[in-house]
């Protein structure tokens, strides 16, 4: 069969020529020679490439063509053929190129897949510039205990993103193990960046991901910045009388903290350098600061009233 011209010659590929190839054939020559590309513009050249690229992109047409040519594809099937599954109407070409030259590329900007805030590409007298933006950013919280901000730590965070296929036209969500080293010290608030691990499209730069350091409660501690604050609870004869207080700390010591002084409402015990490591010198540690809540008797008897009348009226 004798064909008046050959779609495959066209996009200068074989026939076995995959679905991604067949795009990349076409963005490369139709930018060639596109009518506004000075140089290498030809009208009837990019007229070619629109046909030939909407036949081979298409399943149907294309199976057509590969089996009956070009006189089948546009004359239409014989009957005795139609049960072939193939395609089977008359086609005809719309005839406007820079129709599907934009449907291939997207929006009313076919170029903006070319250019970069870096380095605009050049085709011919084209030099339109078109600056990608960036998607805003992603917020997630990061959620941490104490212990992970004393000791510090590293945190594997499974993301789906959505990532750009080899032919630059089609995309697929794709799983990614991001790590985030924790660091001794880091409070609550910290920020931890990942640059441009958001979704790709073909004409926006993808968002930052930002992890947002959230600090878990602690059974024990309260803190302060890079202080660390315990509420014991003790009795009203250990209030006037004095006693020891232990201490647990995060890194598994036992601190045995003696209180001789009387303890009032107001009155805190600091123990100097127990408390979170700074974040910018993690060998320097904050406080820890005791506060104590005294616990009253519900009750009193009168000879127990009368001693402790006469114990307070004692003359220091």
């Amino acid at each position: 069969m004798i064909m008046s011209s050959d779609y495959y010659e066209t996009l200068e590929i074989n026939r076995h020529a995959p679905d991604a190839e067949i795009k990349r054939a076409y963005r490369r020559l139709a930018l060639k020679f596109h009518p506004s590309c000075r140089e290498t513009g030809s009208v009837e050249r990019f007229s070619q490439l629109g046909e030939a690229y909407d036949v081979l992109s298409d399943p149907q047409k294309k199976a057509t063509y590969d089996k009956f040519g070009e006189e089948g594809l546009k004359g239409g099937i014989p009957p005795e053929f139609g049960s072939s599954g193939a395609w089977s109407s008359k086609y005809e070409y719309h005839g406007n190129p820079d129709q599907t030259f934009r449907q291939f590329f997207g929006g009313d900007n076919p170029f903006a897949d070319f250019f970069t805030n870096d380095a605009p590409l050049q085709f011919g007298g084209l030099q339109q510039v078109v600056v990608k933006t960036q998607d805003c950013h992603i917020e997630r919280d990061l959620h941490l205990s104490l212990d992970d901000l004393f000791h510090g730590c590293t945190k594997k965070i499974k993301i789906s993103r959505r990532v750009m296929n080899e032919d630059g036209c089609t995309s697929s969500i794709k799983d990614k193990i991001l790590n985030i080293h924790v660091e001794p010290g880091w409070k609550e608030g910290t920020r931890v960046v990942f640059s441009k691990e958001g979704d790709q499209g073909p004409n926006s730069i993808p968002a930052d991901i930002v992890f947002i350091v959230r600090q878990k409660s602690h059974p024990l501690f309260v803190r302060q910045q890079s202080d660390l604050i315990y509420k014991a609870q003790i009795s009203l004869e250990m209030a006037l009388t004095g006693f020891s207080v232990d201490v647990e700390t995060l890194d598994g010591r036992l601190l045995t903290i003696p209180i001789n002084d009387i303890v009032h409402p107001a009155y805190k015990k600091v123990v100097t350098g127990e408390g979170m490591p700074l974040s910018q010198n993690p060998s320097q540690r904050g406080h820890l600061i005791i506060t104590f809540e005294v616990q009253f008797p519900e009750k009193l008897s009168a000879e127990r009233k009368q001693l402790i009348k006469h114990a307070l009226n004692f003359k220091f």
